[in-house]
């Protein structure tokens, strides 16, 4: 089973974040075999972290809770909250597998939350521009609540029409890198 996790900061917790990367990197190390993406987002200055985006194929709900919640950062304090949510692979590949690559062009998350009837199940046009693709659904897969990408586009507007904006109750477009160690 595939997870989305999104690990969101605690303002001013980029100092517990720095003190702890080790710690994270030597815990994300012992999933690198089920890692799909991982990565850090950022503030609109590019700079700042804002959260740590994993999306990871693991065995059950209850594993991925605790890969979740015994993060180091999680439980250092560095996280206010953490989206976990079931998540369908679009695409069929890993991040590292994505053709554009590591570097070069802007690179987003775009999460839409929802509701109700399922959107953006299909793959978008512009295939080779996503990074990973996917609904998210509830942990006994019965209900969709969303949509998450990891994309390459031009800027966050056309980042976030990767998905059908009037079907979500909210959008988010955050700035993201490919994470783990350099």
């Amino acid at each position: 089973m595939k997870f989305f996790v999104y690990h969101r900061d605690r303002p001013g917790s980029l100092a517990l974040r720095l003190e702890h990367t080790e710690a994270h990197w030597s815990y994300m190390d012992r999933y690198e075999r089920e890692l799909i993406a991982r990565g850090p987002t950022f503030a609109a200055d590019g700079e700042t972290p804002t959260g740590s985006v994993h999306i990871v194929d693991l065995p059950d709900p209850a594993a991925a809770r605790a890969f979740a919640f015994d993060e180091p950062n999680y439980q250092a304090g560095a996280y206010r909250d953490v989206l976990l949510r079931r998540w369908h692979d679009r695409l069929g590949r890993t991040m590292w597998d994505f053709p554009g690559g590591p570097t070069g062009g802007n690179r987003y998350l775009v999460l839409g939350l929802g509701s109700g009837p399922a959107a953006d199940l299909d793959v978008p046009p512009g295939r080779d521009e996503l990074i990973a693709y996917g609904p998210l659904v509830s942990d006994d897969d019965s209900a969709w609540v969303g949509t998450a990408a990891l994309l390459r586009a031009p800027d966050p507007d056309a980042a976030r029409a990767v998905l059908t904006a009037d079907r979500y109750a909210d959008v988010e477009v955050h700035d993201w890198e490919f994470g783990g160690r350099r």
